[in-house]
């Protein structure tokens, strides 16, 4: 039997490991492409949730669901391998380094923002799912009700 490692560095996971990040707010269809899209460039996917405190720095208001419903949705996601919370945006490094993330995937409306991290792995930036926001989608629920 092999002695115990003193390395407290995880190796890295067999195949390509994809990290993702997202609110994933009233959850919908622009939501589960960007999923599936990220999944497609890996083996194993990792979703980064982002917490309510970052949501109300981000975006000025509250989600309407609560971060354990967020992380939870998330993962029953089948092409979802991990979930975690989301900090801060500022802690993306940390974020890939932990995961030990082979691909970043960010939406396009972040394009350029995370290309220091090419050092660490390949950054790619997705297009969004056109005519889907999930700010349109509470303020449509809004006026409906």
């Amino acid at each position: 039997m092999p002695a115990p490692s003193s390395d407290p560095t995880p190796t890295r996971p067999p195949g390509r490991t994809v990290i993702t990040f997202g609110t994933f707010d009233v959850f919908h269809l622009g939501h589960l492409r960007v999923i599936e899209r990220a999944a497609a460039l890996g083996d194993r996917l990792v979703v980064g949730v982002s917490a309510d405190a970052l949501n109300r720095r981000k975006k000025g208001r509250d989600p309407v669901f609560s971060e354990g419903e967020r992380l939870a949705i998330v993962a029953a996601l089948k092409p979802v391998d991990a979930v975690f919370l989301e900090e801060s945006l500022e802690l993306k490094r940390s974020y890939v380094e932990r995961h030990r993330a082979d691909v970043l995937v960010m939406g396009d409306d972040w394009a350029g923002r995370f290309d220091d991290l090419r050092d660490l792995c390949e950054v790619v930036y997705l297009p969004r799912t056109p005519a889907i926001s999930t700010t349109a989608l509470i303020e449509k629920i809004a006026g409906a009700v």
